[in-house]
């Protein structure tokens, strides 16, 4: 057994390993489990090789236990070790002593390591990539979908009107991503019928001192303007709907640009406790930037911004309009989470699994997005302008090449791969607009009105 784990853990550090060694060293990884104090037993799928093979599995196409299980065997065998009779096979080839090995990983341990991959990662950021000379970072939540267990449900129930039976548990994440390198920086997960706010709130901690926050409409409320401006930051939201705007009120400092002041609630809102709510100002000023999108086919629409960014000869009201108009960079982030990388559909059955899955799915996708930083700075190209769709398909296609090498020309071959990664890069395409709508048809399947026993059930008595 010795033999295999040391195997195991040379061909994955090689592949996942040289990639990303800067940012997810095996010592990191050691350090954070004797601080969290884990206790293991000497086999085959130790914390370390189950880590591995975890973040493996959830950056392959095919995301299934045993194609996991399939690449560890490959490995050893490739290393002229004897596989496992059909005797003792199931010890180890079976999916069980895998899947028992993901559920032995604590959940503190994957959440340390991706906030370990974030922090690192933040590192590499120079001045030069700031605005302002200040960090940015965009909020904004999102759902994901679990298999229909019992656990689960009791958990995360589905939506409310969804009969029984009909549909699946769903969880509500908020993320905090980097405008700069486009990682994700802090993560929470609740329940479905939790509002955007009430998770902001919970990540506000994770910002540090001159960052600047962006985030749509949700997030526009004077408590947590307030509580931004407390912690040494500032933020660009979009002001809420139920704020008339005033055009007449303010000081005008500028064309589509003025200071207004806001007044403490008169009543403690929800998501605040009396003491909070006893504990804010009675008023703040804040500046609000309007201006006008004009789409061609559509009304003219004005858009309101309200920030904490007072000095106008700091911030000019185009940069901060501009800022603002990065905000949508987290929405391809979060379609890079859920669809490139298929975290829309969860495949664990428990809610400690569960958790445990995403915080993998984000550590592997700041490894990804380390490795496009890497390229970009490299090779002279923007690193948020490389595909990581292809920086996924290109480390995969050269994990065999990295793995049969030796140490003097996988370094090289390393150097080869960034090159690649930075010549994939996006095109720009300014004001692009295309229809969201399908052109495949889908199967005439009539929904799921029932639960399933019950269909079977009429299959039955047909």
């Amino acid at each position: 057994m010795t033999l295999r784990v040391q195997i195991l853990k040379d061909k994955f550090s090689q592949s996942l390993g040289l990639p990303f060694k800067e940012l997810l060293p095996e010592s990191v990884i050691r350090l954070a489990i004797s601080e969290l104090k884990i206790k293991y037993k000497k086999r085959l799928f130790d914390p370390l090789i189950t880590l591995w093979a975890f973040l493996s599995q959830v950056l392959d196409t095919d995301k299934t236990c045993n194609n996991a299980v399939s690449k560890i065997i490959a490995h050893l065998a490739g290393e002229e070790v004897e596989v496992p009779s059909l005797r003792d096979a199931p010890r180890t080839t079976d999916t069980s002593a895998y899947c028992q090995a993901r559920a032995r990983l604590p959940e503190k341990l994957l959440e340390k390591l991706f906030n370990f991959s974030a922090q690192s990662l933040e590192q590499k950021v120079a001045s030069e990539y700031l605005w302002c000379g200040r960090n940015v970072k965009v909020i904004d939540g999102s759902t994901v979908s679990m298999p229909d267990t019992v656990e689960n449900q009791k958990e995360y129930p589905q939506p409310s009107s969804q009969k029984p039976g009909c549909g699946f548990p769903i969880a509500k994440i908020g993320v905090v991503f980097s405008l700069v390198t486009g990682a994700a920086v802090a993560l929470c997960i609740d329940v479905l019928n939790t509002h955007d706010i009430k998770l902001a709130r919970r990540l506000y901690s994770f910002l540090k001192p001159n960052d600047v926050l962006i985030g749509d409409r949700a997030f526009c409320a004077y408590a947590d303007m307030v509580t931004i401006t407390k912690l040494g930051c500032d933020a660009i939201f979009r002001k809420h709907q139920s704020r008339t705007t005033t055009m007449s009120k303010g000081k005008i400092i500028g064309d589509c640009d003025k200071l207004v002041t806001w007044y403490k609630p008169k009543s403690c809102p929800k998501g605040l406790n009396k003491d909070e709510f006893l504990a804010l100002p009675p008023s703040i000023t804040v500046r609000e930037v309007y201006y006008y999108v004009v789409i061609p086919g559509f009304r003219t629409q004005q858009v309101s911004l309200i920030t904490t960014l007072l000095d106008k000869s700091s911030y000019s009201t185009l940069e901060i309009v501009g800022l603002y108009g990065k905000r949508w960079d987290v929405e391809l982030d979060l379609r890079h989470l859920k669809t490139t990388l298929g975290m829309d559909i969860l495949r664990c059955k428990t809610p400690s699994m569960v958790r445990k899955e995403i915080y993998v799915f984000l550590l592997a996708y700041n490894l990804l997005r380390s490795l496009m930083w890497d390229a970009g700075t490299t090779y002279a190209t923007p690193p948020l302008r490389l595909s990581l769709q292809g920086t996924r398909h290109h480390l995969i296609n050269f994990i065999p090449k990295l793995l049969a090498t030796t140490s003097t020309t996988r370094l090289k071959i390393y150097r080869t791969l960034l090159k690649i990664i930075a010549h994939k890069a996006v095109p720009d395409r300014p004001a692009r607009n295309e229809p969201r709508v399908r052109k495949r048809r889908p199967k005439a399947y009539p929904l799921m009105t029932k639960p399933r026993h019950e269909l079977r059930k009429q299959l039955q008595t047909a």
